[in-house]
């Protein structure tokens, strides 16, 4: 299977839980002491990291760091937005569209050429 498919299938994986991991404690757990939100977070953590770290080793055979980094920001952000208007409640912002604009702008330059 092509490599950079499977990086981008586990970072897409390992984003979800990233993004728990980080910020569904705000909602979840706002009336818990901050140390329970943590070790709950890191808990979830693991799951991030037992798919982020073979990705981007997978990835790296083909991909530079650069690219590896680029990729997982789009994913990031390709995530988050609905993470935070679904789960989190919080409006749209027009703000996330010039973010991503961006990121489009960050592929290109670390994609031209390739």
């Amino acid at each position: 299977m092509n490599p950079v498919l499977v990086s981008i299938g586990l970072l897409l994986c390992s984003n979800i839980f990233m993004t728990f991991a980080w910020y569904a404690h705000l909602k979840e757990l706002n009336n818990k002491p901050w140390l329970i939100a943590a070790l709950v977070s890191w808990g979830i953590a693991l799951f991030e990291y037992l798919l982020q770290v073979p990705a981007n080793r997978i990835g790296y055979t083909v991909l530079s760091l650069g690219q590896l980094k680029v990729i997982q920001e789009v994913i990031t952000l390709t995530l988050f937005v609905p993470f935070a208007y679904f789960y989190m409640r919080e409006p749209l912002k027009l703000d996330y569209l010039w973010a991503g604009l961006c990121l489009v702008g960050a592929v290109y330059f670390m994609f031209r050429g390739k």
